[in-house]
């Protein structure tokens, strides 16, 4: 089932009501960050309806979360591709290009079609994190219909612009809205989406699990954060899946916009024994890759996991597989909603049974592939129907292993 028809289900059944459009000036928006840079636009155009995104840390060329949120809103709904200097008409041959390369392992959508929905993109890069609301207060004031925040780091921040502009509609990603009691809860100018990152998780910490020789794989982690407990709680319950004696060396880098950091992780890990090594750690992660990838080309048999986007571009020869968060065509489902009078606020989780998450197609050869590929698909199938319940967070490791007979 396409994630499109998916959303409209969620959203009719469970969202709320969006706010109607008031003919007032909204409140003095605060100063212009002086370190905000904002991404040249494509040319001015009658009647074209401005979208704005706040990147996260990562930025572009983050080769994951952003770069998936731009696609889905510059490629997909503006019919644009960034270039040095400004932007350029994306053909009709690009844009189903890099929707096959966003897919992942999900045949079902092969035949996914976009059509561009005639907006302008406007984009903010935030150098800081107290660049955040100023860049979405930015954005108001240019005259944007809908702001995008990407990243959890955005919460408060889009929490805060949507209260001060309840006439506008706002997208926060990977994050609910949270109380002062840290509970979820919604405002009606706000959609907000989260994924279930553990299912796809624990898919390649299964397939980690059947490609080790060393019996040692590798957990590269950013900021030690719920969210990315949910990513190693995932991974090692995976790994227990299909390999109970294998190892999880688990190192965090505590950010997420460190490459040489990232890098000089995965390189301990590799000297630790592990031969295939998980990246969730965002810019830092593109480091651990890079090890991965250095070694490789050494002659060593090792492997590295992404996340969020597909890095095989980055690595062909070391890259195995990835968990794929479909950012970018939650992004473009927004927009379209925006721009054809639909949207509505509320929360939305997405993961392996909406098509929200997927892990990216396994290139490279190794023994057993063919074997690894389809117990990954009964893993697959058993999380949707619920007969594995994935943990997300590792100290529920052992109470999964003792209730879902998967171990």
């Amino acid at each position: 089932m396409r994630l499109r028809s998916l959303l409209a289900l969620f959203l009719a059944l469970s969202l709320l009501p969006a706010c109607k459009s008031q003919k007032e000036e909204a409140p003095a928006a605060p100063a212009k960050p002086a370190t905000a840079a904002a991404a040249p636009t494509a040319p001015p155009a009658a009647q074209k309806p401005k979208i704005g995104l706040v990147l996260g840390l990562g930025g572009r060329g983050d080769q994951a979360f952003n770069d998936s949120a731009l696609r889905g809103l510059e490629v997909w709904a503006a019919g644009v591709k960034y270039e040095e200097g400004g932007y350029k008409d994306a053909s009709a041959e690009e844009r189903q290009a890099s929707i096959q390369d966003s897919l992942g392992q999900d045949q079902a959508r092969r035949n996914l079609q976009v059509t561009p929905l005639g907006i302008t993109p406007v984009v903010l890069q935030s150098r800081v994190a107290e660049d955040y609301e100023p860049n979405l207060q930015l954005l108001v004031d240019q005259g944007v219909s809908l702001s995008l925040g990407v990243g959890f780091m955005l919460e408060n921040a889009v929490e805060a612009a949507a209260k001060r502009n309840p006439e506008m509609h706002f997208l926060l990603v990977d994050s609910p809205l949270l109380s002062a009691q840290n509970e979820p809860y919604t405002l009606p100018n706000v959609r907000t989406v989260v994924f279930r990152e553990e299912e796809g998780c624990y898919l390649v910490g299964a397939l980690a699990g059947l490609v080790t020789k060393t019996g040692k794989v590798g957990f590269v982690g950013g900021m030690e954060i719920p969210l990315v407990k949910r990513y190693e709680a995932g991974f090692r319950a995976g790994v227990a899946a299909t390999n109970p004696k294998a190892t999880v060396v688990a190192n965090y880098t505590g950010s997420f916009t460190n490459f040489a950091l990232g890098k000089q992780v995965g390189q301990d890990l590799l000297v630790k024994g592990t031969d295939v090594v998980f990246a969730a750690a965002g810019v830092d992660g593109l480091g651990a890759i890079q090890a991965v990838k250095e070694a490789r080309d050494e002659g060593k048999p090792v492997y590295v996991i992404g996340v969020d986007s597909d890095p095989s571009h980055l690595a062909p020869k070391a890259v195995l597989s990835a968990v794929v968060k479909r950012v970018d065509l939650v992004v473009y489902e927004t927009i379209r909603d925006q721009v054809q009078g639909h949207f509505q606020g509320g929360n939305l989780s997405l993961g392996l049974q909406e098509g929200g998450i997927a892990y990216a197609p396994v290139r490279l050869d190794f023994p057993g592939k063919d074997e690894a590929l389809r117990k990954l698909e009964e893993l697959k199938a058993k999380i949707i129907s619920g007969d594995i319940k994935v943990p997300t967070h590792p100290d529920q490791l052992q109470t999964a292993k003792a209730g879902n007979g998967s171990h």
